[in-house]
C-alpha cells in the first residue's frame, strides 16, 4: 500500500472514530423543548424543561432556535414537543387571523389545524411596544406613536422578525402612517445601538428589562394596535394530556413585573437563565433545592459542546471526502462533465449559510441532520476544486512512464496520479473542515448544538462572555486541526512518496 493511501485511510479512520465519539446528549430524550432567539425565551423554556425534570421526565432543550415561524413548523413536524409562544403571536403571525380572537377560539383553531395545543397562560402579557431614550422624546415631545409621524427625519432599527410579521412594523407603519424606513438589527443589538445614537428608536417587549437601564420611554399605543401577546406554552396534542398537570404549575405564576425581574437578572446581573428559572421554582417551592445549577460546570459544558462540534463537522467532512474525490476525478478524466461539475458546487457554495439551514429544515427536520447536510455541501467546493487542480498538475512525464511501463488508465490513476497529487486534495480536505468548523457555529440557529450554542446564545442576552466561550474553543479548534492535517502531511511512516523514486514508477 502506497504511503498517500495509507495517510487517505488514517484520515477515514481518524474520522470515523471522532464522528462516533458523540456525547450521549444526542440520544433521544423524553421531551424536547425549544425557546425562541431572545432573553425571556429561554427563561421560560428553562421553567418548563426544569419542572418537568423534577417529575420525572428527561428533557433535551433547543435553545434559541430561531424565530416564530422556525420553531412553529418544528413543533407542527413533530420535531420538538413545546416551546413558550405568545397569543398574539399565534392569533396574528401563525393563524393569521384577521379578527382578534377569544382564547378558547384561539385554541379551538390551533388543535383543529395544527393538532397543537395551547396551555393556560404564564400569567404575564408581554405585548410589542416602540421604545426611544427619554431626553430624545422630551426634546421632541413624543409620548405616541402618532406622533413619530410628524417627525420622519427619525432613524429606526427593529428587529429582523418584527421587521417581517403580520403584526410587527409594516402593518403598524400602514395604521399609523408612518413614513420611516426602520433597518433589521438583532434585538439584543437594538439597544446598544440606541444607546450610541445610530439608531432613535426601536421596537421593544413591554417586559424587557434594559427598558430602565437604557433609560428609554414606552410610547403609548394609542390607536390599539398591538393586541394582548399573553405568554403561554405551546404543546404538540400527542403529548399535551400528558404534560398538562406538570405545566399546569406554571399557570398564573408570573406578572408583567416580575418576569421583567427576572430578564434583569440575565441581562443585567449576568445571572444565567439556568439558574435564575431554578431559584425561581425553589422560590415557588416547585423543585427542590438541592443546591446545586441544573447544569455542568465550564469545562463540562466545553467538553460536551466541542464534542457535538467535532461530532457535527468530521460526519459532514467525511461524507464530502467520499463524494467530492470521485467528482474531481471524473472532472479530471472527463473535461465536459468537469466543466458543470466544478461550477455546481461553486454556486452550492454561494448559499447564504443561515439561509441553506432554514431551507433544509422542511426536509430533514432540526438537530444535527440539516447541519451535516448543510456542512457536507459547503465541504464540497475546495475537495473537488483541489482534486481536479492535483491531478492536473501531475509531470507529464510520469503518465508517459506509466503508460511506457504497460498500466492501465486506473492503475496509472490509483498508483501514479492520486499519490502525485495527494498533497493537493489533503490541502483542499484541510480547507473544507477549516471552514466546516467555522460554519457549524451557526448551526445551533436549528437545535444542532454545539460551539455555536453559546455564541447564538451570548448575541441573544448581548453576553460576551458567553460569546466567547464558543468563539475562543472554535478557534482553537480551527487551529488544532490545521496543526493535525500538518502532521498527517509529514508523517514518516510508509512507502517513500513516488516523487522520491523518480522514473521508477510503481
Amino acid at each position: 500500500m502506497t504511503r498517500s493511501a495509507r495517510r487517505l485511510l488514517l484520515l477515514i479512520a481518524c474520522s470515523i472514530s471522532l464522528a462516533t465519539w458523540l456525547p450521549p446528549a444526542l440520544a433521544k430524550p423524553t421531551i424536547r423543548v425549544a425557546s425562541k432567539h431572545f432573553t425571556e425565551g429561554y427563561i421560560l423554556t428553562e421553567l418548563m424543561a426544569q419542572l418537568l425534570e423534577a417529575r420525572g421526565y428527561q428533557v433535551q432543550r433547543f435553545h434559541g432556535l430561531g424565530g416564530t415561524m422556525v420553531c412553529f413548523r418544528a413543533l407542527a413536524h413533530g420535531e420538538i414537543d413545546l416551546y413558550p409562544e405568545y397569543s398574539g403571536t399565534i392569533e396574528q403571525e401563525i393563524l393569521q387571523s384577521p379578527v382578534p380572537l377569544r382564547e378558547e377560539e384561539l385554541r379551538h383553531q390551533m388543535r383543529e389545524r395544527f393538532n397543537l395545543a395551547v396551555l393556560p397562560s404564564f400569567g404575564f402579557n408581554n405585548t410589542y411596544a416602540i421604545a426611544l431614550p427619554k431626553t430624545r422624546a422630551g426634546v421632541l415631545r413624543l409620548s405616541t406613536i402618532s406622533d413619530l409621524r410628524q417627525h420622519p427625519e427619525l432613524t429606526g432599527g427593529v428587529s429582523y422578525e418584527f421587521l417581517k410579521r403580520q403584526d410587527g412594523w409594516p402593518a403598524l407603519a400602514k395604521a399609523y402612517h408612518l413614513p420611516h424606513q426602520p433597518v433589521g438589527l438583532e434585538h439584543g443589538l437594538a439597544y446598544e445601538a440606541l444607546r450610541a445614537g445610530q439608531i432613535d428608536f426601536t421596537d421593544a417587549y413591554t417586559t424587557d428589562a434594559k427598558i430602565e437601564k437604557f433609560g428609554l420611554v414606552i410610547l403609548e399605543d394609542d390607536q390599539r394596535f398591538f393586541p394582548q401577546y399573553l405568554a403561554v406554552p405551546l404543546v404538540r396534542d400527542a403529548v399535551a394530556q400528558e404534560l398538562a398537570p406538570t405545566l399546569a404549575l406554571l399557570a398564573r405564576c408570573l406578572d408583567e413585573a416580575t418576569m421583567r425581574q427576572l430578564n434583569a437578572r440575565v441581562e443585567l446581573e449576568q445571572v444565567p437563565f439556568a439558574e435564575v428559572a431554578r431559584q425561581f421554582l425553589v422560590r415557588k417551592g416547585l423543585v427542590a433545592d438541592t443546591g446545586r445549577p441544573p447544569w455542568a460546570g465550564l469545562a463540562a459544558r466545553l467538553a460536551h459542546r466541542t464534542l457535538e462540534h467535532v461530532g457535527l463537522t468530521t460526519v459532514a467532512l467525511v461524507a464530502a471526502v467520499a463524494v467530492a474525490v470521485p467528482l474531481g476525478i471524473a472532472a479530471y478524466r472527463t473535461p465536459a462533465l468537469g466543466s458543470a461539475i466544478i461550477p455546481i458546487a461553486g454556486l452550492l457554495q454561494t448559499i447564504p449559510s443561515i439561509a441553506f439551514l432554514a431551507m433544509l429544515i422542511p426536509i430533514c427536520g432540526i438537530g444535527k441532520w440539516p447541519a451535516i447536510v448543510a456542512l457536507f455541501t459547503y465541504g464540497l467546493l475546495p475537495i473537488v476544486r483541489n482534486t481536479y487542480a492535483g491531478l492536473n498538475h501531475v509531470d507529464p512525464q510520469y503518465r508517459l512512464i506509466a503508460q511506457a511501463m504497460g498500466l492501465t488508465a486506473g492503475q496509472r490513476l490509483r498508483f501514479v496520479e492520486l499519490p502525485l497529487s495527494f498533497p493537493i486534495i489533503l490541502a483542499g480536505v484541510k480547507t473544507a473542515a477549516i471552514i466546516n468548523i467555522g460554519t457549524a457555529t451557526l448551526a445551533a440557529f436549528i437545535g444542532a448544538g454545539g460551539l455555536g450554542e453559546p455564541i447564538v446564545t451570548g448575541l441573544a442576552l448581548n453576553d460576551r462572555g458567553l460569546i466567547l466561550e464558543g468563539a475562543i474553543p472554535a478557534a482553537l479548534l480551527a487551529l488544532l486541526t490545521e496543526g493535525a492535517f500538518r502532521l498527517i502531511d509529514r508523517s514518516p511512516w510508509a512507502d517513500d512518496a513516488p516523487e522520491s523514486r523518480g522514473a521508477r514508477a510503481p
